[in-house]
């Protein structure tokens, strides 16, 4: 090429002008241009282009659009436990490290045995069995920062929780409640005042009685024995030294369980609280006591 042509091109490059959004055009051809529809009922079927935020363009939904006004992930819980239909057990997530947040801020005493009671009235969670809600699941989040000596007890823990509460010399109990014991639980002011004797825990169903059986589990129906093997087999398995609860000072406190068929801590079944007059009713019948003695 000669200069000849280069002093061209430049100086054809010098003379046009610059390239901006003013001067951009579509090829001839590429864009169809829509009729124009009249507005409402004049402009025929789907003049007003659908409803705002639903749809994009006749009946078809924006892309990723699934209806109401909750994103897709509020709506999805964030651990598998709650997947499936609204008729699942499903079971409420509290971490360690809420636990421990409870712990420090004197929401939960951590020299009283806890359950669904204190858990529910510090707020560290709210469970509500009309919503198939069928207790806590103790989760793993936070073990490496967790501290507290506790005697908790939950309905569903993982194995790596277990760990966690009984590395620093806690014990961690798996028990099953009803929906009605689970109510009581969850609001025993409510239920006392109505004057109602304490009602009786029923047994799990036939598909939890081998969770709740097992000392894996750590269950309220396992063996006590083997649930003492498994604690040092998780031991082993997790490389720490299991402490020795038989000789603290907590040690009554430690090994506090419920019957299988209790729900508070301290009452028994049948027993009905006055709160007005800070009395304790106990049946003296003896068929109401075989009654509320009886798993049947």
């Amino acid at each position: 090429m000669s200069w000849s042509g280069v002093r061209t091109g430049l100086e054809l490059v010098r003379r046009l002008p610059r390239v901006s959004l003013a001067n951009l055009r579509p090829n001839p051809g590429a864009k169809k241009r829509e009729k124009r529809r009249g507005r409402g009922i004049h402009g025929g079927k789907k003049s007003g282009r659908g409803h705002k935020g639903q749809t994009q363009r006749g009946n078809r939904p924006r892309l990723g659009f699934e209806g109401g006004q909750t994103p897709f992930y509020i709506v999805i819980p964030k651990y598998g436990y709650n997947k499936g239909h609204s008729n699942r057990r499903q079971y409420q997530p509290l971490s360690l490290i809420r636990l421990q947040y409870l712990i420090d801020l004197g929401r939960v005493d951590p020299c009283q045995p806890i359950d669904l009671t204190q858990l529910v009235n510090a707020r560290g969670v709210t469970v509500q069995p009309l919503k198939r809600d069928y207790g806590i699941q103790l989760v793993e989040e936070g073990a490496d920062n967790f501290a507290a000596k506790v005697n908790i007890e939950v309905q569903w823990a993982s194995e790596l929780a277990i760990a966690a509460v009984e590395k620093n010399g806690g014990v961690i109990t798996t028990g099953f409640y009803d929906p009605r014991s689970l109510d009581v639980l969850c609001k025993p002011v409510p239920f006392f005042l109505r004057g109602q004797p304490i009602p009786k825990r029923m047994l799990p169903p036939e598909t939890l009685v081998p969770y709740y059986s097992d000392a894996r589990n750590r269950g309220y129906l396992a063996d006590p024995a083997e649930v003492q093997k498994e604690r040092m087999a998780l031991a082993k398995k997790y490389g720490y030294i299991l402490p020795d609860i038989s000789k603290d000072v907590m040690y009554s406190m430690l090994t506090m369980r419920k019957d299988p068929l209790q729900i508070f801590f301290g009452l028994a079944p049948g027993w009905v609280v006055n709160l007005p007059d800070k009395k304790i009713l106990k049946p003296t019948d003896e068929e109401l006591c075989r009654y509320y003695r009886s798993e049947l």
